[in-house]
């Protein structure tokens, strides 16, 4: 599952990951210029899902969370300040999945 990037009639579909394994959940970030993302491409297991950002080309990989277990469907707030996204840590064993809501700094 790799991510791409298309205009809105599909036209200049690009495949902008190419690390393998499950890469999903994208969002943009505000500026159009960022794009966060769920990717397990790191993990051993398979479940070890973190978040990652990368320009908008595919460059610029940076991790954002570094979790044993699931992190992802990161979202930015609109004025881009914010970024809430779900996740398994903290759950005490359960499946429970919970929010997260953290302040973005640049």
């Amino acid at each position: 599952m790799e991510i791409f990037t298309c205009n809105v009639d599909g036209s200049d579909l690009k495949q902008i990951t190419h690390l393998g394994k499950a890469n999903w959940a994208p969002f943009y970030h505000p500026s159009g210029k960022k794009i966060l993302f769920s990717s397990n491409h790191k993990g051993t297991r398979g479940f070890e899902f973190n978040i990652f950002m990368m320009n908008e080309d595919g460059s610029g990989l940076e991790q954002i969370t570094y979790d044993k277990v699931f992190d992802s469907f990161p979202m930015f707030s609109p004025n881009g300040k914010k970024l809430v996204f779900s996740s398994n840590r903290n759950n005490g064993g359960t499946r429970n999945t919970n929010l997260f809501v953290a302040d973005w700094m640049d």
